[in-house]
């Protein structure tokens, strides 16, 4: 039987990357309700329909495969929250250049990129509701097309002329690059524990989320505090938006999520959800985990998924994600009241409450 629920919530600076404290449970901070709709789509719909025109203009290439497999993944939609998020803070900071979108599209480029990539090491077939490009065109196809994605990114990203723009979006692509690495070491291994799950997670997922949310300070010419606080709240969302992510590989449904359930489990790849479970379940309980990862047991997963509810990890799972959700809304309370910010706001809110 599993005791009183403790949560671990991390908090980060940078001095101190990842500091892990067990606090009595609470309730979540935020509202993580599946109900709830965001609205600040329709506050960036103009420019977001300019990102989407300078992708299909950008996507032009002599090579047609190029075009044939970038469609195929940007068609499938995507809630193309990175480019959303440099959006809102562009915004929020009150600027009105050419490179806001500009940079949406970048960065949107460079997280298709990852997505094709990812899809060939996972060896995945399903995403956003159809038959991921490996799938459709093969392993080659897909990683090719992706280091051109890569490629236009950077030629993108060097029109803006400014140095600190090439600067964050060339360590933030190898910073993911380097998470990606870590994430394979790390599968099958059910002995990861809580910090470098979070290692992982603030690698390849959240590092783009920061970037996207620096990149607006760099070009309204912020103060450095200003860059820091965008940076700081896009980490946090970015790190939300993860965990949750991993809550929903238990939890979600397949319709919904547009990709198979359980395929982290199948991969090896120890999550939050899991690492708690182990920690508070009992010793058979952690036994089937454990060789459940190890094995990369798909067929065991109705038995985690009770084993995840029994131990309560997925409270304590969420409870860290509202954690890191209001971390992101402290961090943006010098920035001014205006829309853009209220928008900001409700989208940490809708990292906690998405099923999607």
């Amino acid at each position: 039987m599993a005791g009183p629920i403790t949560l671990m919530i991390w908090f980060w600076t940078p001095q101190l990357p990842i500091i892990c404290l067990n606090l009595p449970n609470s309730k979540p901070i935020l509202s993580n309700s599946p109900d709830l709709t965001p609205r600040f789509p329709s506050l960036i719909a103009p420019g977001m329909a300019q990102v989407d025109a300078l992708i299909a203009q950008r996507l032009d290439s002599s090579a047609p495969l190029v075009g044939t497999v970038s469609q195929y993944i940007i068609s499938a939609g995507g809630k193309r929250l990175r480019p959303s998020l440099l959006l809102l803070i562009a915004g929020a900071l009150n600027y009105q250049g050419p490179f806001a979108t500009h940079l949406a599209a970048v960065v949107e480029f460079i997280h298709t990129a990852t997505l094709l990539h990812d899809d060939v090491v996972d060896d995945s077939t399903l995403r956003r509701g159809r038959a991921t490009a490996n799938s459709s065109f093969g392993n080659p196809a897909s990683v090719l097309v992706g280091d051109f994605l890569y490629s236009r990114a950077f030629q993108m990203m060097v029109e803006s002329g400014e140095i600190r723009v090439m600067e964050i979006l060339a360590e933030a692509t190898n910073v993911i690059a380097e998470g990606e690495v870590l994430q394979f070491m790390n599968m099958h291994d059910a002995t990861l524990n809580p910090a470098d799950y979070l290692r992982v997670i603030r690698s390849k997922t959240a590092k783009l989320f920061e970037a996207s949310a620096r990149l607006p300070a760099v070009l309204a010419g912020s103060p450095k505090p200003i860059e820091e606080a965008c940076g700081s709240y896009g980490q946090a969302i970015g790190t939300a938006f993860q965990v949750i992510d991993d809550v929903l590989d238990y939890e979600g449904q397949r319709n919904e999520l547009g990709k198979n359930l359980g395929d982290d489990l199948r991969e090896g790849k120890i999550t939050l959800p899991l690492i708690v479970a182990m920690q508070r379940g009992n010793e058979q309980q952690t036994s089937t985990i454990k060789k459940a990862i190890e094995g990369g047991l798909v067929d065991e997963l109705p038995a985690i998924v009770t084993i995840i509810q029994e131990t309560g990890a997925m409270e304590v799972t969420r409870q860290c994600a509202a954690e890191e959700a209001q971390r992101a809304i402290a961090a943006i309370a010098c920035l001014p009241e205006t829309e853009y910010k209220k928008a900001l706001i409700e989208l940490a809110h809708f990292s906690l409450g998405r099923r999607s």
